[in-house]
């Protein structure tokens, strides 16, 4: 990660963190990645409703996904309101997501999120 990038993560309004890994686990490798959400959790996410303890990721025919994260349901939903543990899918490269799969192989090694940030986007909202 470059000093733009960390930045950018230091000025992010919303920023979830594991604490517990830090101190649980040693880091090889960190990646950054996309997130798949629907519009009740990234409003849930801008309130601090987010955690990402007990939070675990796996590799499933060539995909990376993100299994415990919890994400309260918004308070202000309605029927469209999301589920407060699904599966995540998360966006990588295919080049990174077998890079990983390659070394998920050794028993020793795990892959867990540390870090989550919302990034503003200059997109459609």
């Amino acid at each position: 990660m470059n000093k733009e990038e960390q930045e950018i993560r230091r000025k992010s309004p919303v920023q979830i963190r594991n604490k517990k890994a830090s101190f649980e686990y040693y880091f090889i490798d960190t990646f950054t990645a996309g997130i798949v959400l629907t519009g009740t959790e990234i409003k849930s996410i801008r309130a601090g409703k987010a955690s990402l303890v007990d939070t675990f990721c796996f590799i499933n025919k060539g995909e990376m996904w993100l299994q415990g994260m919890n994400i309260s349901p918004y308070f202000y939903g309605s029927y469209a309101n999301h589920e407060a543990k699904r599966l995540r899918k998360l966006l990588l490269t295919r080049r990174e997501i077998h890079k990983l799969e390659e070394e998920a192989k050794t028993p020793a090694i795990q892959l867990f999120p540390h870090w989550y940030s919302l990034m503003p986007t200059d997109g459609p909202r």
